[in-house]
C-alpha cells in the first residue's frame, strides 16, 4: 500500500478542453458545482475528491496530487451555459472536487475568469478553498457579491501546525489562511470557515475546536459549518496509511468504523451518534462566538443585481469548517458508537 509522503509532490499539468463547465448537484445546499481543475496539489490525505482520479484510471494517492488537469476553456464554456435562456441563475459552488485556488491558479487564472463570467451573468456563487491566492481576486468577488451574491468559505480543520504538516502538506499554513480570511472580510467579501472534515481523535478535542472557532470569529468569519469525516474505500486505504505513519495512536477506531485497508466497502460515514455530538459541540461554540450556519448568497445591500447581462433570480451562497485537537484535550471518541 502506497504511503503518503510528507514533502510536497512535484506536479505534471495536462491542459484539457471540457465540454461542460457546470455540473448539476442533487441533495446539497447548492444546485450546481464548478471545478476549473482536476486533481489537487494541496495533497490533503483525507480528501474525498481523490476518488475522481479513479474515473481516469489514475491512482487516488500520489497521482491525485501530481497528475493535474487544467480545463483551459472552462470560462468560455461557462459563459455559453450562462447565456442559455433556460439558465435560472441558481447558486454555483466552486471548489467541490478540487481546490480552485491551488497553486495552478496563479498561472492559469481559470477560477478568476469563471468568477468574472458569473458576475457578468448575475449568478450567485460560493468558493471553498484552502488557497490564500483567493485574496488576489477581491475585486471580482466584490463585484459578484454586489450583483448576485458571493462568498468565500476558507477551509480549515486545525490550528495545530503538526497536524497541518502531516495531513495537508501542500496547503498554506493555518495562520496564513486566517490572515486571508481577515483580508476578505475587511474588503467586504462575505466570508466564513469550512471546518471539514473533523477527524476523531486528532482534531476534535474541546480545546482545539474552541480555539479554531474563536480564531475564525476573530478573523472576520460570519459563518462556520462543520462536517465529520467520511471515507470512500479507495480514500480510506490511502488515509489509513497516513494515520499509521503519522498518528498511529488514532488508527484503531477508524479501522473499526470504516474497515481495514483493502477490505470490501463498509461504512463510508461517521456514526450518527458521533455526528450528533459533534454538531452539538460545534453549535455551542458558534453561539458563543457569534457565528451563523451556512450563508445563502444574496446581493449585498445597495447592490445592483439587474445591471448585468440579463436580470434574473438572485439566489444563495455559503459554507464553513470544523475542528482541531491538541494533546490531552478530550476527544469526542469515534469508538463510542461501535
Amino acid at each position: 500500500m502506497e504511503r503518503p509522503r510528507r514533502e510536497r509532490v512535484s506536479a505534471h499539468v495536462t491542459e484539457v478542453r471540457c465540454k461542460q463547465a457546470l455540473n448539476r448537484v442533487r441533495g446539497m445546499a447548492f444546485a450546481w458545482s464548478l471545478n476549473p481543475y482536476r486533481g489537487c496539489a494541496h495533497h490533503c490525505t483525507y480528501c474525498y475528491a481523490r476518488t475522481t482520479h479513479a474515473f481516469l484510471g489514475l491512482d487516488v494517492g500520489l497521482d491525485f496530487a501530481s497528475q493535474l488537469f487544467a480545463k483551459v476553456n472552462v470560462a468560455d464554456v461557462l459563459r455559453a451555459e450562462l447565456a442559455r435562456p433556460a439558465w435560472k441563475r441558481e447558486q454555483v459552488a466552486i471548489g467541490t472536487s478540487t481546490d480552485p485556488y491551488q497553486p495552478l491558479e496563479g498561472r492559469y487564472r481559470l477560477t478568476r475568469a469563471c468568477l468574472e463570467a458569473l458576475a457578468d451573468w448575475s449568478t450567485p456563487a460560493n468558493v471553498t478553498t484552502k488557497g490564500t491566492l483567493v485574496v488576489r481576486d477581491v475585486d471580482v468577488l466584490q463585484t459578484l457579491a454586489r450583483r448576485a451574491g458571493a462568498g468565500v468559505s476558507m477551509s480549515l480543520i486545525s490550528l495545530d501546525e503538526d497536524v497541518w504538516r502531516r495531513l495537508e502538506p501542500g496547503t498554506p499554513p493555518p495562520r496564513q489562511r486566517l490572515l486571508a480570511l481577515r483580508r476578505l472580510s475587511d474588503a467586504g467579501v462575505p466570508a466564513g470557515v469550512a471546518l471539514a472534515p473533523v477527524l476523531p481523535g486528532i482534531t476534535d478535542g474541546q480545546a482545539a475546536l474552541d480555539a479554531l472557532v474563536r480564531a475564525a470569529a476573530d478573523h472576520g468569519a460570519t459563518w462556520l459549518w462543520a462536517g465529520a469525516v467520511h471515507l470512500e474505500p479507495a480514500v480510506r486505504d490511502y488515509f489509513l496509511s497516513s494515520l499509521a505513519e503519522h498518528f498511529p495512536q488514532a488508527l484503531a477506531p477508524y479501522v473499526r468504523v470504516f474497515g481495514p485497508p483493502g477490505a470490501p466497502a463498509g461504512a463510508r460515514y461517521s456514526p450518527k451518534a458521533y455526528v450528533e455530538r459533534l454538531r452539538d459541540r460545534v453549535g455551542e461554540l458558534k453561539e458563543r462566538y457569534g457565528l451563523s450556519e451556512r450563508r445563502r448568497p444574496a446581493p449585498l445591500e445597495g447592490g445592483d443585481a439587474a445591471d448585468v447581462a440579463g436580470s434574473g433570480a438572485n439566489l444563495p451562497l455559503a459554507e464553513l469548517p470544523a475542528a482541531t485537537a491538541s494533546a490531552g484535550a478530550p476527544s469526542l471518541q469515534l469508538a463510542l458508537p461501535l
